[in-house]
């Protein structure tokens, strides 16, 4: 029948439903290192991408956490949505594809922020705030160094390597929200 149906590749019902809408959709990829957002325009000819967007691209912020956690994935939505509106596109619809939907996770902390930049996405899963801020990766860092420094510098062993203080992520994370905000004004 259907050979991405068969490699569980693709589930054709949620598509034609997602299709229906006809509405772009937001597809959200979390890899180990990268958030990768995309949104994507339905044609006969085959699915067009309209933009896309990485959290590679937070380096031009100054951001120097970690480019796949949940305070990167809210800064790459954030950047994508205002991208998507200047190309036009003020409303969508997230395509999770097979992807498991779990509360909390980076995909919808992308979303959030493709929300916060004024992008009309309906979505009934939320992220809390502090820890879309980073406010968690803190606080266990801060406990961590106190409590066993051997297992801090192991584990934030990239963040010292670059100079950065993993126990201040959550300052930087709203100075460089504050950046790409003031980018996007003007």
């Amino acid at each position: 029948m259907f050979k991405r149906r068969r490699n569980k590749k693709t589930d054709y019902k949620k598509r034609l439903a997602l299709l229906k809408s006809e509405k772009v959709r937001v597809v959200v990829k979390r890899s180990l290192n990268y958030i990768h957002i995309q949104f994507i325009k339905y044609e006969k000819q085959g699915d067009k991408i309209i933009l896309e967007e990485t959290s590679k691209n937070l380096k031009k912020y100054g951001w120097q956490g970690h480019k796949a956690n949940l305070p990167s994935a809210y800064l790459t939505g954030l950047m994508a949505g205002f991208a998507a509106l200047k190309k036009g596109v003020s409303e969508a619809v997230l395509d999770l594809g097979l992807n498991t939907s779990i509360k909390g996770n980076a995909i919808y902390a992308a979303v959030i922020g493709i929300k916060d930049s004024g992008v009309k996405i309906p979505m009934n899963k939320e992220v809390p705030r502090e820890r879309i801020e980073g406010k968690h990766i803190s606080e266990y860092a801060k406990k961590m160094k106190q409590n066993d420094q051997e297992k801090f510098n192991k584990q934030f062993s990239d963040y010292i390597k670059a100079g950065f203080e993993p126990e201040k992520l959550n300052e930087h994370f709203v100075q460089i929200k504050n950046k790409i905000l003031e980018e996007t004004k003007g």
